[in-house]
């Protein structure tokens, strides 16, 4: 193994870098709090069950602590950056593996590259009130360029930029939330939106999830577990506070902006709106200011920033593993001799945000509607089965032996999160043209793309099977 030490590149990465606290922010930066408190809990409640979304977000926080049982016992056995590659290449053999590893890089591909239109199009629209009015892949390029260098460098320098970014947007939240609970509402606290009635009116499908969404981002703390100090203790601490941060948040958040307007007037004002989007703002106009609310409406543009930040570092780490243990070219699996980021796999990244945002501009498709939709929606489909497909790794891996973990979180949680997964994956596919406004074949050919990477990913370790059995039989081992 070479030395980086000696300015030549090695196949590990920056050890000892992160702490519990910046891999935390890592994780939930990729959650993006205000851009899920602004572009996702408006629509959720619009299209979804209403006021029942916070009973919702209560309810998915439950079933994502359960999830991350069996998680966090297998990733004190298993250190390895693949994360879902790893537990599933380890749970389930090597060809299991392959097709995660190639369903992972496809969906934080497809996160990361949807957020950019999102980007642009909340870039292009705050710049232009300020005299700036450029195209929206204008500003997402320039938000390419950014990410490129963040993500060569070494990881530590995106944790900090993640860190400031996602305490600012936290805080405008907060604040906000105060201002309401403070003065009492529109009419009043009450407890209504965790009432079963409000949970399932309206289609509580839709606003489940709307929620799940909400989480995508938080199972990458494993992903880390190679930089980590002391990794079998600071990513399963990392992985619980992550769920709880998220999950407290959404949940306190999207009960008190119900109660902003109160719960009768909820839906009536959402669908007189031109942008579902806009609720958030309007009830910043309304309770902490003008001045304060077009704050929000910047920290709005950093926290996609941070998102896309927190998918590529997560994409990156994916393809570099996948090289490293022979799934991808060896090439691919080699850190920079001086950051020992996944400097390949970041450049390589880069170059597919360039050209399927360039895709998207030749064709005419919106950023939000097109790029921003059908990508991030392919990326929790795949997310959700990877999810799935990890519980029942966890089950397989502690079958033999409980490695002194147990029962409860290597068997009966896992077997219950992975059917819940897996339901919601087979409810996402099917109704993928419902959920996008993709129409005719698009309805098919986009979601497709995940099983088809599966399929690659399950070829391409089949091939490293028959060129080199011993590599074959290490995939996902533990590399701390």
């Amino acid at each position: 193994m070479a030395d980086s030490s000696a300015g030549i590149p090695t196949n590990q990465l920056r050890k000892n870098s992160l702490g519990v606290g910046a891999i935390t922010f890592m994780v939930v930066s990729a959650a993006a709090p205000l851009t899920g408190a602004g572009g996702g809990i408006p629509p959720s409640m619009l299209f979804g069950n209403g006021a029942g979304i916070a009973g919702s977000f209560a309810i998915v926080t439950l079933i994502l602590l359960a999830f991350s049982v069996g998680y966090v016992a297998m990733s004190r056995h298993v250190k390895n950056a693949g994360a879902f590659y790893a537990f599933a290449a380890q749970g389930l053999g090597g060809r299991a593996g392959g097709a995660a590893a190639m369903i992972a890089i496809l969906s934080y591909n497809a996160m990361q590259v949807g957020l950019m239109g999102l980007l642009g199009a909340v870039a292009s629209g705050t710049f232009a009130a300020w005299g700036l009015d450029w195209p929206w892949y204008v500003w997402t390029y320039i938000a390419i360029a950014l990410v490129a260098v963040l993500g060569y460098r070494q990881v530590d320098l995106s944790a900090k930029v993640l860190m400031l970014l996602v305490l600012a947007e936290f805080a405008i939240v907060v604040f906000l939330n105060l201002s309401i609970l403070f003065k009492g509402g529109a009419a009043g606290l009450n407890l209504q939106p965790f009432t079963w009635s409000q949970i399932t009116s309206g289609t509580p499908s839709i606003g489940f999830l709307f929620c799940f969404a909400g989480f995508i981002g938080f199972e990458a703390t494993t992903i880390y577990s190679e930089e980590a100090r002391n990794p079998s203790v600071t990513v399963p601490r990392a992985t619980f506070i992550s769920v709880l941060a998220i999950g407290i948040f959404y949940t306190i958040t999207s009960w008190l902006m119900t109660m902003g307007i109160g719960v009768d007037q909820l839906l009536p004002t959402l669908q007189g709106m031109p942008d579902p989007s806009g609720f958030l703002f309007m009830l910043g106009e309304t309770y902490i200011g003008s001045f304060l609310t077009q704050v929000m409406g910047v920290l709005f543009m950093t926290s996609i920033f941070a998102a896309v930040l927190a998918f590529h570092n997560a994409v990156a780490r994916y393809k570099f593993v996948a090289g490293r243990e022979g799934i991808l070219p060896d090439a691919v699996g080699f850190t920079h001799a001086r950051h020992q980021s996944p400097h390949i796999g970041s450049v390589a990244q880069t170059i597919i945000a360039v050209v399927v945002v360039g895709l998207f501009v030749v064709q005419g498709l919106d950023p939000v509607l097109n790029l921003f939709v059908w990508m991030t929606q392919v990326g929790t489909l795949g997310i959700l089965g990877l999810m799935a497909l990890t519980s029942f790794a966890v089950i397989a891996y502690f079958m033999k032996d409980g490695m002194g973990e147990s029962a409860l979180s290597t068997k009966i949680l896992p077997a219950l999160t992975g059917l819940v997964m897996a339901y919601l994956f087979v409810i996402i596919f099917r109704d993928f043209g419902a959920l996008t406004g993709a129409e005719g074949p698009l309805s098919i050919a986009i979601p497709a793309l995940v099983p088809l990477f599966g399929a690659i990913g399950y070829l391409l370790a089949s091939l490293l099977a028959g060129r080199d059995p011993e590599r074959f039989k290490s995939l996902g081992k533990t590399k701390v």
